[in-house]
């Protein structure tokens, strides 16, 4: 199927989609339109591929054009060539290559939505909000969402450096990356206090559901909590989403009936809607914290939704990302697809989402434990060297380049060096700077653990005054 018929049939298919029997009095007024704009883009096309001054590749030139139609709907309707086509499959695998960065586009900027658990991205250090200025040293200023993340690809085991602008610190950042085959383990779970189950989702891919029930049966059973489990602490923080079915099934543990999600489309006759699974595991009295940030998006937003609705979990945290539109992927040929958005959801009680998100019960604003990466201040102007293809006085040579990249490693043993003297230490690791995280240490989880005793402490009290 060749990318001209695509585009044929992808503007037949827009332009008719809103056609509807009050409308048939115009039909033939709108037919004549849509074959006039069809006669437009050919007369576009044809000017191009005879008179642009180089040759052209007409199949990269009608792609450009899906893809900017596409973009003139909402961030979520995109064009998907056979790379984006086969990505989009192997995200939802939980399996894939690449840095573990989910990014969005806003205002011509790239923002971090969240790096993922265990990846390069995270590892780093970088963090949700920080905005991608450069990478390989190359400013991407003006870039497009999806011509930024071509950028970020490459093979495994590739290196790539990222310089990221972050809220409170001046200048940029810069981060030294290497290509992983990225597999997300969907679940971490431990105890904090003894008595209470921490247990942090990062993804709604396949088996995610699986992997909270395996981890609840776990240290239930298994007497890891020594007595027993006093409480539920679910961490949807930074999670993007993933699966709509994933988000029922986590719903479905802690819910007993009733309607997880359903959706408003176009046609108001045209509703799904998603029911609590009757059987299977439950886990239905445990009091319970559900944890959500900004970049709690889609598929997390529809289970705090659920959950705040049936008054199952008390949520906690800070006002979620808003990302409550539905989107269906339709192939058009073997190696090529669109992602449009056809709906968006309503929690139980009929709330949308859609750039709205999910509002806390208790607002826990995240404290930022280390002030070290703040204390250090950089340039924070952005110069004409920074701008995508500025013209260089000279060419970097190999001595300017390993000179500079020795400057780079100082400048990281000079961060290491600052947090040893602010600490009172003679040497401090990496790790003490760059530092892995630890449940009970985060301040809203320790809210989290606070609010559930303070529950069990009243619950208690409750019954013994009857």
């Amino acid at each position: 199927m060749s990318f001209r018929f695509i585009a044929v049939v992808l503007f037949n298919l827009f332009f008719s989609f809103s056609l509807t029997a009050a409308d048939n009095h115009s039909k033939n007024h709108q037919n004549k339109s849509r074959f006039e704009q069809l006669e437009l883009f050919n007369k576009v096309l044809h000017l191009i591929e005879t008179q642009y001054y180089r040759p052209v590749n007409t199949e990269k030139l009608i792609e450009g054009a899906l893809k900017g139609m596409m973009e003139t709907l909402d961030p979520h309707s995109t064009f998907l060539n056979k790379e984006f086509f086969e990505k989009m499959q192997n995200d939802t695998q939980g399996e894939f290559g690449g840095l573990g960065l989910e990014v969005t586009q806003r205002d011509g900027v790239i923002y971090v939505i969240t790096p993922i658990d265990d990846t390069p991205a995270f590892r780093a250090g970088i963090l949700s909000k920080d905005k991608m200025v450069e990478i390989n040293h190359e400013p991407i200023v003006g870039l497009s969402l999806e011509q930024a993340m071509e950028k970020m690809r490459g093979k495994i085991g590739e290196s790539i450096h990222l310089g990221i602008v972050r809220e409170g610190v001046e200048g940029i950042k810069h981060f030294n990356l290497k290509r992983e085959l990225i597999k997300v383990k969907p679940v971490k779970s431990e105890l904090v206090k003894s008595h209470f189950l921490y247990m942090r989702l990062t993804q709604f891919q396949k088996r995610s559901a699986e992997s909270l029930e395996e981890a609840l049966k776990e240290f239930k059973a298994n007497g890891k909590s020594k007595d027993h489990i006093e409480g539920i602490i679910l961490d949807l923080r930074s999670n993007p989403g993933g699966l709509l079915d994933q988000a029922v099934d986590v719903s479905s543990l802690f819910l007993k009936e009733g309607i997880v999600v359903s959706t408003e489309a176009r046609d108001p006759q045209n509703k799904d809607i998603r029911y609590v699974k009757k059987s299977g595991y439950k886990d239905l009295a445990t009091p319970m914290v559900v944890l959500i940030n900004g970049a709690s998006a889609s598929a997390s937003e529809i289970v705090a939704g659920a959950l705040q609705d049936y008054k199952r979990a008390v949520i906690m945290g800070s006002q979620s990302f808003g990302k409550g539109s539905v989107q269906t992927v339709a192939q058009l040929d073997k190696d090529t697809g669109v992602k449009l958005t056809i709906a968006q959801y309503l929690t139980p009680k009929n709330r949308r989402i859609q750039a709205v998100g999910i509002t806390p019960d208790v607002t826990v604003e995240e404290v930022d434990q280390d002030a070290f990466e703040k204390d250090l201040k950089e340039d924070r102007y952005i110069r004409e060297k920074d701008l995508r293809n500025h013209l260089t006085a000279t060419i970097e040579n190999d001595a300017e380049k390993k000179q500079r990249e020795v400057y780079e490693r100082q400048d990281r043993q000079r961060r290491i060096e600052e947090l040893a003297k602010r600490k009172d230490k003679k040497k401090v690791s990496e790790d003490e700077v760059f530092k892995t995280y630890k449940p009970s240490e985060d301040y809203q989880v320790l809210q989290a653990v606070r609010y559930l005793q303070g529950f069990n402490v009243f619950k208690e009290t409750k019954s013994h005054s009857k």
